[in-house]
């Protein structure tokens, strides 16, 4: 389905017509599962990209109405909202552990990780660390590892050129590797 009308059908979703919103969800499904699979590639889970989506669709459809203003807004809420489900999902099962410790999480280009509870956690306790002090550098890291956006899109979406974009994730990916490699 073609960007405008994915927008025309949030625009109405936010005016109060939560059909649309399923029919969003309809209609990029296979965007978002494939991304909630390239984003659990690798490891043994308990969540499967199918759950995340649905897990990601109810929290979506319930509570307060989606503000997303087009499909690449939409990706953005999206893989935040997959983040967090990973984030809630790793401390459930670490707390089942009792216990913990930090783990060393070696971040490349793709930031490819495995779902583990230890790697979520330090992830995100990273992420937000971050987002502290560079909160445009969080946003480049949500963009391109959670909703697996190009460094074009996510320029477009915040506002900066492709080459800020870039160097951006590059600044991110030193904080987190400094932040992450300390024990």
């Amino acid at each position: 389905m073609r960007g405008e009308a994915i927008t025309q059908l949030l625009v109405q979703a936010r005016a109060g017509d939560p059909e649309r919103l399923s029919a969003v969800f309809e209609q990029l499904y296979p965007e978002l599962r494939r991304l909630a699979a390239s984003r659990l590639a690798g490891g043994e889970h308990t969540v499967t990209p199918t759950v995340l989506v649905h897990e990601l669709y109810l929290r979506a459809t319930t509570g307060e109405p989606l503000s997303v203003t087009d499909r690449h807004h939409f990706f953005a809420a999206a893989a935040k909202a997959m983040r967090w489900i990973l984030v809630d999902h790793a401390r459930r099962r670490q707390s089942e552990k009792r216990g913990g410790g930090q783990v060393a999480v070696t971040l490349t280009e793709g930031l490819p990780m495995d779902a583990a509870s230890d790697q979520v956690l330090a992830l995100h306790e990273g992420l937000e660390a971050l987002g502290e002090l560079q909160q445009r550098q969080r946003e480049v890291v949500e963009l391109h590892y959670f909703a697996g956006l190009e460094f074009a899109e996510i320029a477009e979406l915040l506002g900066i050129s492709t080459r800020t974009a870039r160097r951006e994730w590059e600044r991110a990916r030193a904080f987190l590797y400094a932040l992450l490699d300390t024990p």
